[in-house]
């Protein structure tokens, strides 16, 4: 028992149900009719018929045949993809339409090949074909079978403009079937290589066929991108908020958002292959890739991560190639990158030093990228909240026995305090622990204070826009008095940071540099602010 012929645009075309040729005149396609109508579907044969002897609406009939090709081979063709479809790809020599159309009813007939190569070339080779259609040829291809059969010719293409519209329609509407036959991930793959091969990359317009299939395939991928870009926007959210105190979290933070991003470009990447060459910009793409940088710049301004403001740049330059606003905007943050890192190893090669302490009982003062340490303790540079150091001059009777300098570092649960006797090792690591942790203290304070915080240092209560000295008196408690930072100066004394009051020499505040946290900073942002415009500390925020 025969297998059932397949349903294709070639098999359901008119001149197959009758079996005969657009070269058989109107006598031979009534007689096939009766004939065939004896065999299968009596009306359908009629309908047929009908629809060939008809000059005008037999037209759609041979635009969705194999118009320049001989009775004979014809036949074979058809005969072919009913038996092996794939074989159909190798014919040559075909017009066409007529390629077009025996390779879509291969697709018909079998599905999509499921080599995602072998599919990809397929579809754009039909888009090719349909393309690239010439009105003209297909004129003189049908005029030639109408002369024989005795059916009056074409006068002009305007007559097959509208047939040949209707029949790439219904070729598109076959491959976007086909397409949907295909499981998800190997749809994917198909649609990109394919629009990869049909743009060059996005470099050059695809053919209008390879565009309605990319443009109903962005329709069908809205809800997943959607979904998929505000999963990216919550994982942005959570990273921002563990950026400042948790690096192992943000690390996993960024894994999540180079998955996620990675399986959304995945889908997204035909639709901006097709948009990049016809000159228009993904939004949705533009949209992810903005807030996905926006968190690089924050992390590594803000927060100074730039491992991982390196890694979603590097994510942004890989995913969005085909997104040129993105691309420009990101190959330039990866530059600025670039030359951050290279200021970050000569900072790390600045603040990396290790001392043996100690005569007997030596033990180790380290500081590192890790963190700086004392014996058994240790403290990321990023959870260091508070310094402090001086020397302490010794004398017996007034005799110098020598000095001891004091270090003292810590988080805000513990401190360690250092105590050394040699100057060469307490300059070379007060050196170091500054350049490590002291412009991030100094940012910390000031953002303390812009956020409306008042802080003590010693006698002193600091503000953004004033402070609170002591007035000092030979006898009675000392007064605090109120002073905007335009109305005090300040100098060192004694191992004390000294504030005070520019006219009025009894009102001032002393922080000792070894005894008071965080003095050094303080020193640091005052003599600073004193250069920069405005009345308020945190103006040094905002400066250059």
């Amino acid at each position: 028992m025969s297998s059932p012929a397949p349903q294709t645009l070639l098999h359901e075309n008119p001149f197959q149900l009758l079996g005969v040729s657009p070269r058989d005149n109107r006598q031979r396609i009534v007689e096939k009719a009766e004939t065939r109508g004896l065999e299968v579907d009596h009306e359908r044969c009629q309908q047929a018929r009908a629809q060939i002897v008809n000059p005008r609406t037999r037209l759609a009939a041979e635009v969705s045949w194999l118009p320049g090709v001989s009775p004979s081979r014809a036949s074979q063709i058809v005969r072919r993809i009913a038996e092996e479809p794939q074989v159909v790809r190798g014919e040559t020599g075909l017009p066409g339409l007529a390629r077009a159309n025996a390779l879509v009813a291969a697709v018909e007939s079998a599905g999509l090949c499921r080599d995602v190569d072998a599919e990809a070339v397929t579809i754009r080779e039909i888009a090719v074909l349909v393309d690239r259609l010439d009105l003209e040829e297909i004129r003189r291809d049908i005029n030639e079978d109408r002369a024989v059969a005795g059916f009056p010719a074409l006068a002009s293409v305007e007559q097959l403009e509208e047939a040949v519209g209707a029949h790439k329609r219904r070729i598109r509407e076959v491959i976007h079937d086909a397409l949907d036959r295909l499981p998800t991930s190997e749809l994917i793959a198909v649609m990109t290589r394919a629009a990869e091969a049909s743009t060059d990359g996005g470099e050059y317009h695809a053919p209008e066929l390879m565009d309605a299939l990319i443009e109903a395939y962005a329709t069908e991928a809205h809800a997943f991108l959607e979904t998929e870009a505000t999963n990216v926007d919550k994982l942005i959210g959570v990273a921002r908020e563990v950026a400042a105190h948790d690096g192992i979290a943000l690390s996993r933070m960024v894994d999540a958002i180079e998955r996620v991003t990675r399986n959304w470009d995945r889908v997204a990447q035909p639709i901006q292959l097709s948009l990049k060459a016809r000159g228009l910009e993904h939004e949705e793409s533009v949209r992810v890739a903005v807030a996905i940088r926006s968190l690089s710049v924050d992390l590594v301004n803000q927060h100074q991560r730039l491992d991982e403001s390196y890694r979603l740049t590097r994510l942004l330059q890989e995913v969005f190639a085909e997104v040129p606003e993105v691309v420009e905007r990101v190959d330039a943050d990866a530059h600025t990158l670039a030359e951050m890192a290279d200021d970050r190893e000569e900072w790390l090669r600045e603040i990396s030093y290790q001392a043996e302490v100690g005569i007997l009982s030596k033990r180790t003062l380290q500081i590192s990228e890790e963190g700086v340490s004392w014996a058994s303790k240790r403290y990321p540079l990023k959870s260091i909240s508070r310094v402090r150091w001086g020397a302490m001059r010794h004398s017996y009777n007034g005799i110098p026995t020598g000095t001891t300098y004091t270090i003292g570092f810590g988080d805000k649960a513990d401190e360690s305090v250092v105590t050394l006797r040699t100057q060469k090792v307490y300059s070379e690591f007060v050196d170091r622990l500054w350049r490590a942790v002291g412009p991030q203290l100094a940012v910390q304070t000031l953002k303390r204070l812009e956020s409306g915080e008042q802080l003590r240092f010693g006698d002193a209560v600091v503000a953004d826009d004033f402070v609170i000295l002591k007035r000092h008196k030979l006898l009675g408690q000392k007064e605090s008095v109120k002073c905007r930072w335009r109305d005090v100066h300040v100098w060192s004394a004694d191992g004390a940071f000294i504030v005070g009051a520019q006219k009025d020499a009894k009102v001032y505040a002393q922080m000792s540099y070894i005894d008071v946290a965080n003095a050094v900073v303080l020193e640091f942002v005052i003599t600073r602010k004193f250069k920069v415009a405005g009345d308020l500390l945190s103006d040094l925020l905002r400066s250059e």
